[in-house]
């Protein structure tokens, strides 16, 4: 990783797991890191633990604000608080999220695993969107990084029923929303590029959009799924998987770090390059072919801009 001395990064779900250690080593590099999380004094707690295992050398800043993802007016206070006191935003890592939960409803009524995972990372990105366009970025763009699963090739996307009101399998919906953070990253991608074309090439949006996925990492995410589930034997289950099958979160926020600060291409999918993509270090690969379906991305493109109320100006 480059220096990003006098760089911003906002980082989501930056308490625990892979937004705790991406927190670190942005942080660890120069940058000032916004650590948007629903629950200030865990952010509060993990940032004092980055600080003391520094030893008082920490390079950079960290800010902790309060971002809840289940809330629309969550995002946008958060937004309008940022706004008040930064004039760019170098990277946004889209990386907080839910995983196979009982069905539950938002604030706004959204399925919890969609609202979440997507439609508020959809809002976050929108509304930060001026914000990110005025950064210097890395390497001349800002990065947007949307953090999606290996599950996604479990996903399916089902336009008329989106929020399971119909019906409900928490994990067919934790794989659907993890499809729908790629749908909207590769979208995302294509319209900055559209918008590129349309206008001189130094006067396009200066954003990059990249996707990545951790492997098979071992972090509270697991466990936070079996407590949920109220089944102690899934509990005794995930524990034995992580120490088994995970590798340390250290190495699970590879890719997230890789594509928020290397060149890699606008649109690209950043994956362990290990065992069946679920360990090691990270290397570009590729989604399954329903994340590129162009058909699909705008469907969901469209339905996220009227549920949140956020537009791009793309």
């Amino acid at each position: 990783m480059p220096r990003l001395d006098g760089k911003t990064v906002v980082v989501t779900g930056a308490n625990s797991g892979l937004g705790f250690e991406g927190t670190r080593e942005f942080a660890a590099r120069g940058a000032t890191v916004v650590m948007a999380c629903r629950s200030v004094e865990r952010a509060e707690a993990a940032a004092d633990e980055v600080r003391a295992d520094a030893g008082g050398g920490l390079d950079g800043d960290l800010d902790v604000r309060e971002c809840d993802l289940a809330s629309l007016d969550s995002v946008e206070a958060f937004v309008d608080g940022l706004r008040d006191d930064y004039d760019a935003v170098d990277v946004l890592c889209n990386n907080a999220g839910v995983m196979a939960i009982p069905r539950s409803e938002t604030e706004d009524g959204f399925e919890t695993q969609f609202g979440v995972n997507h439609l508020g990372h959809f809002a976050l990105t929108g509304r930060l969107f001026d914000l990110l366009d005025a950064a210097d970025g890395i390497g001349g763009d800002a990065r947007v990084v949307t953090q999606s699963s290996g599950a996604h090739e479990q996903g399916e996307m089902d336009f008329a029923d989106l929020n399971w009101e119909a019906s409900y399998g928490k994990w067919k919906a934790y794989g659907r929303s993890k499809l729908a953070n790629l749908l909207f990253a590769y979208e995302l991608q294509r319209r900055l590029d559209a918008a590129s074309g349309e206008t001189d090439e130094a006067d396009g949006p200066g954003i990059r959009s990249v996707a990545c996925h951790p492997g098979y990492t071992d972090t509270n995410l697991q466990m936070r799924t079996a407590a949920e589930s109220g089944n102690p034997l899934m509990k005794v289950g995930m524990k034995a998987a992580n120490a088994v099958l995970g590798q340390a979160p250290e190495i699970g926020v590879e890719p997230m770090l890789f594509a928020a600060t290397t060149d890699v291409d606008g649109g690209a999918y950043v994956e362990p390059g290990g065992l069946m993509n679920m360990r090691g270090h990270p290397t570009v690969g590729r989604s399954n072919d329903a994340s590129y379906d162009r058909d699909d991305a705008r469907k969901l493109w469209e339905y996220s801009t009227e549920a949140t109320g956020v537009e791009y100006p793309l």
